[in-house]
Parts: C-alpha cells; sequence; structure tokens
C-alpha cells in the first residue's frame, strides 16, 4: 500500500522507545503510565459524545461540516439555488436521452440532483461508515489484543475508554478527510464507487465550476457532459444486481484483511498528553501500528483495479457514443477526465488514508480499448449483456489481450444468450452430488 490507512505512518527510529534496549518500556511502566493516561481522559470523553463503533462519526460528520461552512449550497456560477437545481436536472435530463441509444441498460436513477460539498458528505457518510468501521476495528481491536495479560486484568471497565479515544482519533480524520474530498468531487460516483443514495444521480455544480475554469469550454458542456457520466454509472449500479454489492465488499475484505504490528504499543502511554486531543491522533500518526500488506489483501486489490476499470472503461465508451459530435469540446474534456481519474489527486489520496487502497483504475484505458472492440465487433446488446452475470465479466487476463476475448465471443454459439450459456455450462462444471440411495456411476 502506497499510502496508509487511518494516519499509519513509518516509525521514526530517532524517538525513543523505538523497541531498542535503552527505549524499551518494561510492561509494568507502560501499564502505569497507561493508567494514568485512561483517568485522565475520562473528562474529556464524558464531554465528546457516545459512540457505538470503533469510529465516532457523530464527530466526523461535525468536524467535516464546520469546514466546510464556508462553501456555500452548490450554486457558483448561478444565480440561486434554484438555477443551479434547474442546470443540473436539465443537464441530466439531456444526458439520459442521448445514453437511450448507446447502451442497453436503462435510466438507473429516479432523480438527478445538485449537490453542496455539505450535502454530499451527509448523504455518503452511511457507506463510509461501511468502508472504514473494517479498518477502525483492526486497528482498535489491536490496541487491546496487545496489552500485557496483567494489564488486561486490571484495566477492566477502562479498557473502553481506549476504544472511544480511538473512535474520537478516526472520526476526527474521516472528518477532515471528507471535507478534503467534499470540496473536490464532481459527482457522487466519482471514486468509482456507489457512495450515494440508490436511485440519486448527484452533481456539485460548485465544485464543478473549479474544475471547468482553465478548461477553455462552456461550462454548460462541461456540466451536461458530468451529467452523461454521472447517469453512465447509475445505470450500471442499478441495473447490475451484484455490482453495488460486489464494489463494496471487495473493499470490506481489503479492510478486514489488515493487519498490524503491535510491538510499538507501550509507547503509546508515553505519546499521548490527555489534556492535548490532537495529541491522540499525533501518537497514531507516529507508525504505532504499521499495517502490513498480506497475500489476501493483495488478491482483494487486484480484483478491485480490475473491476474498477472495467466500469470506468465501459463509462468511458459509452458516454463518447452517446455524446457523439453533440458536444464540440468532448474529446478534449474526456481525456481530461481520463487523467484525472487514472493520476489521481489529493481527493485519491485522502481515500487511500481513509480506508487503506487507492481507487485508482490503473486499467482503464485497456478497459476502455476491450469494451470498444467487443462493441464493434459484437454489438451493444452483447457488449452490454456481459453485465448480466460476473463470471461473464473480462478478466485481468482479458485486459491484457483484448482481441483474444473479443474473437472468444465471436466463436459459433458461445455468449449468444449469456444467461442461456451460464446454464448450459453450469451443470458440466459443477461434479454431480449422487442422491441418497443412488450408486456412483449410475
Amino acid at each position: 500500500m502506497s499510502n496508509l490507512p487511518f494516519g499509519f505512518g513509518p516509525p521514526d527510529p530517532d524517538k525513543p522507545g523505538d523497541n531498542g534496549p535503552e527505549g524499551q518500556q518494561s510492561g509494568a511502566d507502560a501499564f502505569n503510565q497507561l493508567g494514568q493516561m485512561l483517568s485522565q481522559l475520562g473528562q474529556m470523553l464524558s464531554q465528546a459524545g457516545s459512540s457505538s463503533g470503533p469510529v465516532n462519526y457523530d464527530l466526523a460528520k461535525q468536524i467535516a461540516l464546520q469546514k466546510l461552512s464556508g462553501s456555500g449550497g452548490g450554486t457558483i456560477g448561478f444565480a440561486s439555488s434554484g438555477d443551479a437545481d434547474s442546470a443540473v436536472r436539465d443537464a441530466g435530463h439531456l444526458a439520459e436521452l442521448w445514453l437511450d441509444a448507446a447502451t442497453i441498460l436503462p435510466a438507473g436513477a429516479n432523480v438527478t440532483a445538485a449537490w453542496s460539498p455539505r450535502d454530499w458528505v451527509q448523504k455518503t457518510l452511511p457507506t463510509w461508515q461501511r468502508l472504514c468501521d473494517p479498518v477502525a476495528q483492526q486497528v482498535s481491536g489491536a490496541w487491546v489484543e496487545a496489552l500485557p495479560a496483567e494489564a488486561k486484568q486490571a484495566a477492566g471497565p477502562l479498557l473502553s475508554m481506549v476504544g472511544q479515544m480511538g473512535g474520537m482519533a478516526f472520526g476526527s480524520q474521516l472528518g477532515n478527510a471528507l471535507a478534503q474530498l467534499a470540496s473536490e468531487v464532481l459527482t457522487s460516483t466519482e471514486v468509482g464507487l456507489p457512495l450515494g443514495p440508490e436511485g440519486t444521480s448527484a452533481l456539485l455544480p460548485g465544485n464543478i465550476e473549479k474544475f471547468t475554469e482553465g478548461l477553455e469550454l462552456p461550462s454548460s458542456e462541461v456540466l451536461v457532459f458530468l451529467a452523461a457520466r454521472e447517469a453512465a454509472h447509475q445505470r450500471l449500479f442499478s441495473h447490475v444486481p451484484w455490482l453495488r454489492q460486489r464494489l463494496l465488499a471487495t473493499v470490506e475484505e481489503f479492510a478486514h484483511g489488515i493487519k498490524v504490528d503491535t510491538s510499538a504499543l507501550e509507547q503509546l502511554a508515553g505519546q499521548v498528553d490527555p489534556s492535548n486531543p490532537a495529541s491522540i491522533e499525533e501518537a497514531l500518526s507516529s507508525g504505532l501500528l504499521e499495517p502490513q500488506t498480506t497475500p489476501e489483501q493483495q488478491a482483494a486489490l487486484n480484483r478491485l483495479e480490475t473491476l474498477l476499470a472495467l466500469v470506468e472503461g465501459w463509462v468511458d465508451v459509452v458516454v463518447a457514443d452517446a455524446v457523439g459530435d453533440r458536444l464540440p469540446g468532448a474529446d478534449a474534456l474526456r481525456e481530461t477526465l481520463r487523467r484525472r481519474r487514472a493520476t489521481g489527486g489529493p481527493a485519491e489520496q485522502t481515500f487511500a488514508t481513509l480506508v487503506g487502497l487507492e481507487l485508482r483504475p490503473r486499467r482503464m484505458r485497456a478497459a476502455s480499448a476491450l469494451w470498444k472492440l467487443v462493441g464493434d465487433r459484437h454489438g451493444v446488446d452483447k457488449r452490454d449483456g456481459l453485465w448480466s452475470h460476473p463470471d461473464l465479466m473480462p478478466s485481468a487476463e482479458d485486459l491484457d489481450d483484448p482481441m483474444e476475448f473479443a474473437e472468444r465471443l465471436g466463436k459459433p454459439g458461445d455468449l449468444d444468450d449469456p444467461m442461456a450459456e451460464l446454464e448450459r455450462t453450469e451443470p458440466e462444471e459443477k461434479p454431480a452430488n449422487p442422491k441418497e440411495g443412488d450408486e456412483p456411476g449410475d
């Protein structure tokens, strides 16, 4: 992982207690300091509000909204919020009409909305909770597991304060990160995941206006192009039943696989000043709990990157077909967005800090080339029919050789009806389970 989740950082070899003989604390000393820290934290924690999980999401939301309090209602470039809403709805309606001729998947959004950055935080927070909880849970559990047995027994109920402390630290970091993301994202699906409510296409006009500066393109063209990308994402997420769950579950699987090195946990008591809540987050960023990538995580990451590339590549091709020559600046805008997604930026880095991985479709161009080749050779129906089941989707190996994949689709009888083909091959692939009373070989 090039970015480390929830403030993880490399250990500082110059800090005392760096596992060396001279700096290493004894278990008793660490426990005594930890006890003092926990007792002094009581008053601060009692004022922090309750948190039922490993992250204090109330605190995260409060911090994010406070940081965004000056961002307005997403009406930059418009006389009023009503004008922004109307422009977004009109752009969405036009985009849906164009998309109807470019894909067999019907419209997936019931609502097209203009969001402010504050709206984005509030509407996407439930999904962030699902994504961030596994990471925070792993870290919080490591704190307790690494304590000496006598410390666990003596601390008793005070251990809950450790959980609250972690929840506050994670909530603070999450709030700051969400505020940064909210100030940059252009649509609800820009990071490649269905973060918002189902059936809602959302654009952030204020952020789009800032993004448009320097592009030398009419803002109306940019708005329609982004509306088409958002609507295309929503068609996939709404009408490919397995896709939403598969994306989110793969992120969760990656997070659950995080392992931490707790050999330096005894430094915690010496690094935290209970009278200074900021020192909690500083302690977490000192390399105290350093994550280690496991083979299972790497496998999940590879699957996620391939699926993200296939989603982004499909959207890229379908939107290009839908827009056609209708927008003079479409090609330049398409390339700008490709580079934005491929190279990432502060928003991408922020997400990597939150969940521990980069949502970067590194092979988007290869996926785009594959989808275009399949569509040109076999038509839109067969291209989009591949989304009907995950087993029909191109693999990472297919991205290496899209021509072979396209030729395989062209073999007589192969995937003429994708679901019928699956039903035909499944009995052949499954070993027969003899029924009770049957003899093997019957």
